[in-house]
């Protein structure tokens, strides 16, 4: 079969090399398309592709109108929200992706923003201390746990909200469990998001849930910009001056954010929670065991289309 590596933002080169390793001794051919600067050139370089390895490209309905031998996407990452699901599902075309080969370097990135926004962003201000601070994790899956866990080594307190798992699942992993957002909000003193871009979550966190927050609490965010409203958080913001925005993926209001709100808000130049080399090799040879075991043994475990 036939596999394209299509990264705007290549893998290293030694996840390159490891991938095509393993690709090529399960008896595949690969290309590569790297650094492309438009759509169209990856609309192009799928026409006679079997499968696509993919990170934060965009599978579209157009790309998959034009891949007619398209089998199989695998994400490399958790997120997936860059590929059309209802449109691959027309094709006949598997998506999956790579859950928790990233999650170690998220949740030391969320603790990493949460330090810096506490010590003041580095400047000589007087900071705080994590340490008795209560800590919202909002979903405890996979990034989530980890976050939780490195907080509570830090000496803070956790509690966590997921409506896919049970209180005795939450405590069992080293959390209280809260049963409303509402809630969760009210009770944490840092926030910690890691809720997927869905309908139902876009614009989720607004100026209720953030208002909600106790005094001098903090938002960090490492999961989507969709998830937040912006005009709501712009408005919490302006009537809460104690509180603070930290995140991942920065807002599209962010110039505004900081000339208003200055050190209180604080976005990483590009989204860099999986940008380490090793969640770069782990994603990356993932993708490339899970087309390999797809291929020899029809395996859809990590499939998120239906």
């Amino acid at each position: 079969m036939k596999v394209l590596i299509a990264t705007q933002k290549p893998f290293s080169a030694a996840a390159v090399a490891g991938i095509k390793d393993i690709l090529v001794k399960n008896g595949h051919q690969v290309v590569t398309l790297e650094k492309y600067p438009e759509q169209k050139d990856l609309v192009a370089a799928v026409a006679d592709v079997d499968a696509l390895i993919i990170r934060s490209d965009k599978v579209t309905a157009e790309v998959l109108d034009a891949a007619k031998n398209l089998k199989i996407v695998v994400r490399a990452g958790a997120g997936f929200d860059n590929v059309d699901l209802e449109a691959a599902t027309a094709h006949k075309v598997i998506v999956m992706n790579t859950p928790g080969q990233n999650s170690n370097a998220v949740a030391e990135l969320a603790l990493g923003l949460m330090i810096f926004m506490a010590r003041t962003q580095f400047t000589p201000a007087t900071g705080s201390e994590l340490q008795g601070k209560r800590l919202g994790v909002q979903a405890y899956g996979n990034v989530g746990r980890l976050v939780g866990q490195k907080a509570k080594a830090l000496g803070m307190n956790i509690c966590a909200l997921d409506p896919f798992l049970t209180d005795e699942q939450i405590v069992a992993g080293g959390a209280e469990p809260v049963h409303s957002v509402e809630e969760l909000y009210a009770s944490s003193d840092y926030l910690s998001i890691h809720i997927p871009a869905l309908p139902a979550t876009i614009k989720s966190i607004g100026y209720d849930l953030i208002t909600k927050m106790p005094k001098g609490a903090t938002l960090v965010n490492t999961a989507r910009k969709e998830v937040i409203d912006e005009d709501g958080l712009m408005k919490a913001l302006e009537e809460r001056p104690d509180l603070k925005y930290v995140t991942d993926v920065m807002p599209d209001n962010y110039a505004a954010l900081t000339e208003k709100f200055g050190a209180r808000v604080f976005a990483t130049p590009k989204k860099m929670g999986a940008q380490t080399a090793e969640a770069n090799m782990n994603a990356g040879l993932a993708a490339a065991r899970q087309i390999c075991d797809y291929f020899a043994t029809g395996n859809t475990r990590f499939q998120v289309n239906k």
